[in-house]
Parts: structure tokens; sequence; C-alpha cells
């Protein structure tokens, strides 16, 4: 979908105001990864409360939620598409909101996880409504400055929410936690409600035709740059889910007992990476998207090996400042690796820009969940299955950039290719 320029001045020209609507997007963006990462701290006591055979099957409350975010990015793209952003908005938020209230009650560990699913089909509408309501009001440069003020809001998110989740059990119990991102879906839905215009144009609007999305999703999947860039994120995705299965166990128990630490150690990798999100904004202009996302790749795959082995020379459990510098220049190149493939991935298919997003959105995340919960079901009691993960996912992504390129990085934009 391609607006005009006079649609997208009339739609920059309405109601909220820049700042407004950057903050507003950042919230939608936000709620995702506030349900992540603002529950990791109640692991313990759900484990204690339902009985739960083994602590890696706590890791389940990450990967169903994921499982079915990524599926549900499948529908909400082209029903969006259809009936406008607003009403698919509400509609993926009422259904977050029913998963929230019926985890708040959980009777049981598999109702919870059931709960959990639900968040998760409901929650996907954040990430493609997020993307349409930038790529509707603006565009060029001025849809990347939006884009990227939007994402240091939303890495924030992951810096405070265990800390969040941490005093809220300190306060009550976990059910008050799950009610808090009631409260937090409540507040956006609102604010939205009442600030946020319709940016979908009537004359704009197409019918979801069957037809339509096969030929997009095929097209998305037998066009080298877009399926190749799109593997190596669902594998970048997997370092980052292998991590945050892990992260509670690795830090607030089992390997370097913080206790209520942890949240402290879990912020500063994710204060890391909105630096490095910075620091791209301001290099890819001159030096490229290739060389960056290539370079970064070779660097990551370096400081993997380093984190391995680093942590076999010290059994599994290396010292703290060691393992998290590591980990923390992972996630630096992370966050190098994955906006420039994300770009590179869609410019094959920027004539379909909406269905090979959703395809994408549900490849990379489907893909980095189940990476992510094979790494976290070995954890045994150290960081050796992370480092693991971390050095074999960085290798498939340089081969399959290398298989997506033709052999050829650090090459400057190459013409698409099938």
């Amino acid at each position: 979908m391609l607006y005009s320029p006079k649609d997208r001045d009339a739609l920059s020209a309405e109601k909220p105001g820049f700042a407004e609507f950057v903050v507003v997007v950042a919230l939608i963006m936000a709620i995702g990864a506030f349900s992540i990462d603002n529950i990791m701290p109640a692991f313990g006591p759900i484990h204690q409360e339902f009985g739960v055979a083994s602590s890696n099957d706590m890791q389940l409350m990450m990967t169903v939620y994921m499982a079915s975010f990524a599926v549900m990015q499948l529908v909400y793209g082209p029903i969006s598409d259809a009936i406008g952003r607003r009403p698919t908005l509400m509609i993926g938020m009422g259904v977050y909101l029913l998963g929230s209230v019926a985890a708040v009650f959980a009777p049981s560990f598999e109702l919870l996880l059931a709960a959990r699913a639900l968040q998760g089909l409901g929650a996907a509408c954040t990430r493609v409504i997020s993307v349409a309501l930038v790529r509707d009001r603006y565009a060029g440069r001025e849809m990347a400055r939006v884009m990227s003020l939007t994402m240091m809001i939303f890495i924030i998110v992951p810096i405070f929410a265990p800390a969040v989740g941490s005093l809220i059990l300190h306060a009550s119990n976990w059910r008050f936690i799950f009610l808090s991102m009631v409260l937090m879906a409540l507040l956006v839905v609102g604010w939205f409600g009442l600030r946020m215009p319709e940016t979908l144009r009537p004359q704009y609007r197409r019918p979801v035709s069957l037809a339509m999305l096969s030929n997009g999703f095929t097209r998305s999947m037998t066009t080298r740059v877009c399926i190749g860039y799109s593997t190596c994120m669902g594998m970048m995705m997997g370092c980052v889910m292998s991590y945050v299965n892990s992260a509670q166990q690795i830090f607030e128990t089992e390997v370097y007992g913080l206790g209520p630490w942890f949240p402290l150690a879990f912020g500063s990798i994710a204060a890391v990476m909105g630096l490095a999100s910075f620091v791209n904004s301001s290099l890819v202009g001159r030096v490229g998207m290739r060389r960056m996302a290539h370079g970064a790749t070779i660097g990551f795959i370096l400081v993997a090996l380093i984190q391995f082995v680093v942590a076999k020379a010290y059994g599994g459990a290396p010292p703290l400042l060691a393992f998290g510098a590591t980990l923390a220049g992972c996630h630096f190149l992370f966050s190098l690796i994955m906006p420039n493939s994300n770009a590179m991935a869609m410019e094959p298919v920027g004539d379909i820009a909406g269905t090979a997003s959703s395809f994408m959105g549900f490849y990379t995340t489907l893909a980095g969940a189940l990476l992510g919960y094979l790494v976290g079901q070995h954890f045994n009691g150290t960081v050796i299955p992370l480092t693991i993960g971390y050095l074999a996912f960085g290798c498939g992504t340089l081969l399959v950039m290398l298989w997506a390129e033709k052999g050829r990085l650090f090459q400057p934009h190459n013409p698409p290719t099938r």
C-alpha cells in the first residue's frame, strides 16, 4: 500500500501530534515485551504453587505465548488492511485482556499456559498495528526517525519490567503481575481510543482474499533475499528467546543466585541493546545495511566463541562480570543485525509490504520461539547450553547470509533476486 504525499500530509496534520504519536505507538509495541519480561520474577512462586515437575517446564510460559503471538500475525495484517487499524487493535486487545484476566484466576498450571496462549493471540495485533500506523502516517526519513524514537522508548520496557514484577511480588503475589498487564492494556486501549484516529483511508482498504494471501506468502518464501534474511532474523530471535527462557534460572536462582538483584542484571543487558539501536541509526546511512549486518554477524560469532570458551574454562559458571560482558556484546551486535536484516528482507517485496511483513513476523517469531525452547530445555545448571546456542545460531546466520547474497558479503545493494 503506497499512500500519496497528499494523504500522508493530511494524516500527519491530524491529532495526536508527533511526540504523542510516538509515545502511543511505543506503548502499543511495549505490551508484547512487558508480557514477557514482567512475569519472569514469578517463575519461582508459580513453580511452587502448582508443583510443576521441572523448573525447565516454566519456560513453557514464554514458548506458548510466543508461538501463538507468531501465528496470529498472519491474521491481523490482512484484517487490518480490510477493516482498518482501530477496530483490529481493539479486537486484539480484547482477546489479550481476556487472556490476562484468565491468568489472574488460573487454578492450575495447564490453564495458566492456556491463558498465556490467549494473551499471545491478542498481543500479536500490537506488532502488526504499530508498524502499520507508522507506515500509514510517515514515509522515508521521517518514518525511519519515528521508528527509531519508538524503538528507544520500547527498549525501556525490558529494562524495568522485571523490576516491576519483583516489586509486585514483594507487595502481593504473582497473580497481581497479570493484573498489572490488565491495567497496562486498559491504559493503551483508552489512550488509543480517545486520541488516535483511523489512519487507513477507505480508498486503500482491500478485502481479504485467499488467493492474494497465498500469492504474497509464496513470493515471500521463494524470494532468496526475503526468505534468507527472514531466516537470519529467526535464528537471531532464537538467541534472544534462549536467553529469555533461561535468564531467571541463570541470574536469579541456579547459577549466580542474584535473587532480588536479577532485574538489575537483566535490565543492564537491555540497556546495551538500546545503545546499539542508537549507534545503528547513526551509522547505517554512511556504512550501509549490508556492511553493518554482515560485519555485526561476524563479530557476534567471535564474541559468542569467546563466551563459550570462557564458560567451558570455568565449568559452566564463569565470573558474573565476564559472562555479563560477553552476553552484552552479543546483544549489542544482535541489535545491529536485526533491523538491517529486516530492511534487506523487505527490499525485494516492497510492493506487497503488508503481506510480506505478516509472513516475516510469523516466521521469525515462531522460529525464535522454537529454537529458544530447544536451547532452554537443555539448561543444566550452567550457562554452557546458552553459549552453545548463541555460537551455533550465529554461525547459521552467517551461512544463510552467504546463501542469500550468493557468496558476496559486504557488497552494496544488489538487484532483487529469486
